[in-house]
């Protein structure tokens, strides 16, 4: 099929329609009104369910109530819009209900900006909201890269009963880049626990226990780490980034390797589960690492540090943590002569 020239967001609108999508339930917030906009009359025309909630809350409990029913769930929302969803993200968990949401994140704290960023890697990556439990969460860099994870999301996301998370970005979401558009597909097979009025199956049965969610979380890290890695193998320094900062790393590592430095790149695809193997592929020639995140303080360092310490790599840390906005080739070339001069900090 010929590539179509899409919108982010109305192109993670349409992937999700494709994947089998047929419930979604939101309320408008910039910038990911347009998923919500292009829905309501792409759902209609499928015959497929579409409401607009009176509030954040109203719609990630109106889509727990689908799911509960055997449909497959969507919504998408920004910044507070998905703080106010983090009840109905635990109550989610406790339940086994799967479904999917699209954060097309702001910049900022409280209410925020309409820049881009990367804010809300902390709540997306460790759970959010009240209890002990994880989601599944796809870091795309391209409007491409983000159908196919929504395309997939659901798959996981009822193969395990739990949430996945789209890690989008405001830029990722207004900009426009031709795709390929996957076929239309269904689910396969029937469901062993929609209510369906016998009350047989359904939320009865639907309650986890301590063991049984930890042995799923650790299957999930082992199975579905998505990763690549760029010039590791020989690198002294290598960048770790997700979504649109390692997009413009992949430039920043071909411009560097140009001028003969030895650089690399660790693009993270999923930030839960975090890639860890991925810093297995490491080289000998190690001076340093520096994640590239698009927040204030530097977030994704955190774990960078951790998985380090886990493999007993020693090289130091630094973080470039930028925002708000994208960063430029220029600067993250800056950010590396810093590093590499002995002019940055380590972090860890």
């Amino acid at each position: 099929m010929a590539k179509e020239l899409l919108k982010g967001n109305a192109a993670a609108g349409e992937a999700a329609v494709r994947a089998g999508a047929d419930f979604f339930a939101g309320y408008p917030i910039t910038p990911s009104t347009e998923i919500l906009e292009y829905l309501s009359s792409r759902m209609g025309e499928l015959g497929r369910t579409f409401i607009q909630a009176e509030s954040e809350i109203a719609a990630v409990n109106m889509v727990l109530g689908a799911s509960a029913a055997g449909a497959r769930c969507i919504t998408a929302s920004s910044g507070t819009g998905i703080s106010l969803k983090m009840e109905g993200y635990s109550y989610a968990e406790s339940m086994k209900l799967p479904f999917v949401v699209v954060n097309v994140q702001r910049h900022g704290v409280g209410l925020g900006g309409l820049d881009s960023g990367q804010s809300d890697y902390f709540r997306e990556t460790k759970g959010g909201g009240q209890g002990d439990y994880r989601r599944v969460v796809y870091a795309p860099s391209s409007i491409q890269e983000q159908v196919d994870m929504i395309y997939k999301s659901f798959d996981v996301a009822e193969k395990y009963r739990i949430g996945v998370t789209i890690f989008s970005e405001a830029v990722l979401g207004q900009m426009m880049e031709a795709v390929d558009m996957p076929p239309f597909k269904k689910r396969e097979g029937e469901l062993d626990w929609g209510i369906d009025g016998t009350g047989k199956k359904g939320i009865r049965n639907n309650k986890w226990t301590i063991f049984e969610r930890v042995e799923m979380y650790h299957e999930i890290e082992e199975q579905y780490q998505e990763w690549e890695n760029i010039n590791v193998e020989d690198a002294e320094y290598v960048f770790v980034a997700a979504g649109l900062p390692a997009r413009v790393c992949i430039d920043t590592v071909k411009k560097l390797r140009e001028k003969g430095e030895k650089v690399g790149l660790i693009r993270l695809k999923t930030l839960w589960p975090y890639p860890v193997k991925a810093f297995k592929e490491l080289g000998p020639n190690l001076k340093g690492l520096i994640s590239v995140e698009t927040n204030v303080q530097g977030q994704m360092v955190e774990d960078v540090a951790l998985t380090c310490r886990k493999f007993k790599i020693n090289a130091p840390i630094y973080c470039y943590a930028y925002g708000p906005g994208v960063p430029m080739v220029k600067e993250i070339v800056a950010k590396y002569e810093e590093v590499k001069s002995g002019k940055c900090e380590e972090r860890f």
